[in-house]
């Protein structure tokens, strides 16, 4: 059992000399303590009962052999902390599992041309060899020039043969990114910086949804859905009809004034189809 940190901090203000009513520390492990003769109970009136300390090296011993824990204030201090890493949970508690901690944060990135980026205040050249990706993990430190349009891809494969979707994105300077693995670093990337957003999602109802609530809705004018020219053409002779048939997604019109989404809902609603974006692979 871990000690949580609200009960840490009940402890720090104990091992202080302060009381505190029962009522406020009711756990399991407070129980123990109390079992063991580590705590103690004052009966004050009536309907009160307060919790007290009488030896602090008796606290100090308990929490070293059931917890690990050295010293109760810096427990506290850095279990409260959103960049707790690891070595942090050992130093504090002997436990690497002391909260769950996400080791690998971040997102993929992927280029057919060369981007020059700076991270950490270094600069860099963002250029994976064909079959590998670039996975960034300091997402916060990476710039970009503002020239550079990223573009977001909504399925692997996608994502996997970019090289043979070049000639979709001849007239912008684009660095691809993986909307997997699926958390919300990457929209907490493009909300700091400056750079407009590109969608490359499927053409149907489920990737409309995807993009006007995982991006849109944070980026506003700097998104927009990538529409390829030749899309109503290619939709109408190779579109799914189970993919329009099987999406129950509803979009109110009245609500969108990108005029490519809009065209899009019209495209799929002519033609009752939907297009998964691979088609656009050339290989």
């Amino acid at each position: 059992m871990k000690l949580p940190t609200s009960i840490a901090e009940k402890l720090a203000l104990l091992q202080d000399g302060e009381k505190i009513p029962f009522s406020k520390m009711k756990h399991i492990i407070i129980e123990s303590m109390l079992e063991n003769g580590i705590l103690h109970k004052q009966i004050q009136g009536r309907r009160k009962t307060l919790i007290y300390l009488q030896n602090t090296d008796k606290l100090k011993d308990y929490l070293g052999n059931h917890f690990g824990i050295s010293n109760l204030k810096n427990y506290v201090e850095i279990s409260k902390r959103n960049d707790l890493s690891r070595a942090d949970a050992i130093a504090i508690s002997s436990d690497s599992k002391l909260r769950s901690i996400r080791t690998f944060k971040g997102f993929l990135v992927n280029s057919y041309d060369r981007v020059e980026c700076i991270i950490k205040g270094e600069k860099m050249i963002l250029y994976p060899k064909e079959g590998t990706f670039t996975f960034i993990y300091d997402f916060e430190d990476l710039q970009l020039s503002p020239e550079i349009t990223i573009v977001g891809i909504e399925n692997p494969e996608s994502f996997r043969y970019i090289r043979e979707q070049k000639y979709l994105f001849s007239d912008i300077h684009p660095l691809f990114v993986s909307r997997y693995p699926q958390n919300r670093d990457l929209i907490k990337w493009l909300q700091i910086i400056p750079n407009n957003y590109l969608h490359f999602g499927d053409f149907d109802y489920a990737g409309l949804n995807i993009y006007m609530n995982e991006y849109k809705k944070h980026l506003n004018n700097r998104a927009r859905y990538f529409l390829p020219p030749n899309v109503e053409i290619i939709l109408s002779k190779n579109g799914n009809r189970n993919n329009y048939d099987n999406q129950t997604i509803l979009f109110d019109k009245k609500n969108i004034i990108e005029k490519d989404i809009l065209l899009l809902l019209e495209i799929i609603e002519k033609y009752k189809k939907g297009l998964e974006q691979e088609i656009f692979i050339m290989k």
